[in-house]
């Protein structure tokens, strides 16, 4: 792969960081730009001083511009991500999705940046009528009243604005669809760290016997996590072979029922659990397992069955407990004008 210059946004997070240190493994110039609303510096200390950072906000257009100065590449992961958002400020995901697409695109057109990778969601499918579920299955919104489908919603507008200003503007843009990553580090408010730290304190509260374990519906709907060791080297491999307007896929056919990633959870403090069902938060979707033939077909073939992978991210959860926010941090609007799309 020829050396380059990329700029990652949302480089401090979870998924970007993981790219930001690939790059930079693979003998990349690298520059990040985060506000660390929701990131930080500190996922990336072990290659500290070997990226350039911008701080700024993806809504704050002149900083967006700042950044895409000089850049071959940008990488496009900035996004507010967790289920607990989706919910609670769906205005919020929604303005730093779409405004921050738009500001990604008139950046690059600014400088000549001919070059874009957009992070997407398999959120774009909602509930899909085959599983696995392939690149070209309808996306779909099924009632905009539910806020839930802010994060679905605005990564399909971000889509089409990434795929029809490709068109006359750049050179390759390429769209990803991760499907449930997980590792450690990832934040709190997602389904495996919520496990982990569930049986962390149920553990505490009863040392022996089996654990009763309450979880969200009835633990027959599932999913197919992609470790994030796997999952960025699906994104590099795209970065490489991609096609210009092509979407792919990148996750795992290991499809596996919520109950069963709780026993799993549990396997990993060496306890038994008892599922207690629950209600079901409105929006969820019944089954999500990619078919990933597409990139497999570019030479990707992911490595790690969740089992393995759970295991080292379930100690780091199980250490770092004592490290969980009070109270997840919300991150507060920037009263930042929407900008128009720039005329060329």
């Amino acid at each position: 792969m020829t050396k380059r210059f990329y700029l990652v946004t949302g480089g401090t997070g979870f998924l970007g960081s993981a790219l930001v240190r690939r790059l930079i493994k693979d003998g990349h110039r690298v520059r990040v730009i985060d506000d660390n609303s929701r990131g930080n510096n500190e996922r990336l200390a072990d290659v500290a001083g070997q990226y350039e950072f911008v701080q700024g906000d993806i809504r704050d257009a002149a900083a967006v511009e700042r950044a895409c100065d000089g850049v071959d590449s940008v990488c496009h992961l900035a996004y507010v991500n967790g289920t607990e958002y989706f919910y609670t400020k769906p205005d919020l995901v929604l303005e730093v999705g779409v405004v921050g697409m738009i500001n990604v695109l008139n950046g690059c057109r600014k400088h000549g940046v001919k070059e874009l990778m957009l992070t997407s969601t398999s959120e774009v499918y909602q509930t899909p009528p085959k599983v696995p579920t392939d690149e070209t299955v309808p996306l779909s919104i099924p009632d905009v009243l539910n806020p839930r489908y802010s994060y679905g919603g605005g990564k399909i507008i971000s889509e089409l604005l990434a795929i029809n200003y490709g068109r006359v503007y750049f050179d390759r843009v390429l769209i990803v669809r991760p499907h449930n990553v997980y590792g450690a580090n990832m934040g709190w408010e997602h389904v495996i760290p919520q496990f982990v730290l569930r049986m962390h304190d149920l553990c505490a509260a009863h040392p022996s016997g089996p654990i009763n374990f309450p979880i969200q519906g009835t633990g027959e709907e599932t999913r197919s996590f992609v470790h994030v060791d796997d999952f960025t080297d699906g994104l590099v491999l795209v970065l490489e072979k991609g096609q210009h307007l092509n979407i792919y896929h990148i996750g795992t056919l290991e499809e596996i029922s919520i109950a069963n990633v709780a026993r799993e959870v549990g396997r990993c403090f060496k306890r038994e659990v008892n599922i207690v069902p629950g209600p079901l938060l409105p929006g969820g979707t019944p089954r999500r397992c990619p078919d990933i033939a597409k990139l497999a077909r570019l030479g990707y073939k992911p490595k790690l069955s969740l089992r393995e992978g759970l295991q080292s991210v379930a100690r780091w959860y199980d250490e770092n407990a004592h490290q969980r926010p009070e109270k997840e941090r919300v991150v507060v609007p920037v009263k930042i004008a929407v900008p128009a799309v720039a005329k060329s």
